[in-house]
């Protein structure tokens, strides 16, 4: 028995893991006994080994597991012109009408434009959300940006080497055309910067505004199909698999 995260007064490992969406006692149990469970850092095989839920820290396959069912955390695909804040002193459309149903107080994870749709997310996960925002975590955002004007082959070169923008260097991990006709061009960029309208002013800077921007992914997290103005609660690995992106 892993001594060191045994706590005689917790719970069973396996029950705690069953509570937490993991399955059945008897899959967790399995879990465990093939070295996927880890507590504290700890890979722990004994069934017998008790935790407090409250405190320990669990990973499965790597994974962080939410152990407080009280935390939620949702995907929104935020229409064209609502501002990303719960709620407008002047009245314009906000991100609380999307979630009116929820008794939970939820902060949204970064920001978009009024003129920008695509994922955010929401929580009451007041460190995930924190930790999300956060420059130093890195947490890359993919984009699909419709361009005025055809852009050239040469253009990923010159994103890559970073553009200059008023307020210092702007670094782009990914850039890809996705189809261009002779007057517009489709391209996905992803970049882990937060500065406010960053992807307008790099297509700006570069003489190809943007006419149209939405974000289709943070992370590992992805808009998928789900439809403008809609929500949806995010499942427990893909909880787990931002929560491991950032540290937790």
């Amino acid at each position: 028995m892993t001594i060191d995260v045994h706590d005689p007064d917790g719970v069973r490992l396996q029950k705690v893991l069953a509570a937490a969406g993991l399955g059945s006692r008897r899959s967790c149990e399995e879990l465990i006994a093939t070295g996927r469970v880890t507590v504290d850092g700890s890979t722990v095989r004994e069934l017998g080994v008790r935790v407090d839920p409250l405190r320990a820290v669990i990973h499965v396959d790597g994974l962080r597991v939410q152990l407080d069912s009280t935390m939620v955390t949702i995907a929104l695909n935020k229409p064209l012109g609502v501002v990303s804040t719960m709620h407008d002193p002047e009245g314009r459309p906000s991100l609380a009408q999307f979630v009116a149903d929820r008794s939970e107080r939820l902060f949204h994870v970064g920001r978009l434009d009024a003129e920008t749709e695509g994922l955010i997310l929401l929580t009451n996960d007041g460190e995930l959300a924190n930790r999300l925002s956060h420059p130093s975590h890195g947490v890359p955002k993919t984009y699909l940006a419709h361009l005025d004007g055809r852009v050239p082959a040469s253009l990923a070169a010159r994103l890559k080497a970073g553009i200059q923008l008023e307020d210092g260097v702007v670094a782009i991990d990914r850039f890809a055309v996705v189809q261009t006709t002779p007057q517009a061009s489709l391209v996905e960029i992803v970049l882990h910067e937060g500065r406010n309208r960053v992807v307008r002013r790099i297509f700006d800077e570069v003489g190809y505004p943007v006419t149209r921007l939405v974000r289709t992914q943070i992370g590992p997290i992805r808009l998928g199909d789900l439809r403008t103005g809609r929500t949806r609660v995010l499942g427990k690995t893909e909880v787990g698999s931002l929560m491991t992106q950032v540290g937790l």
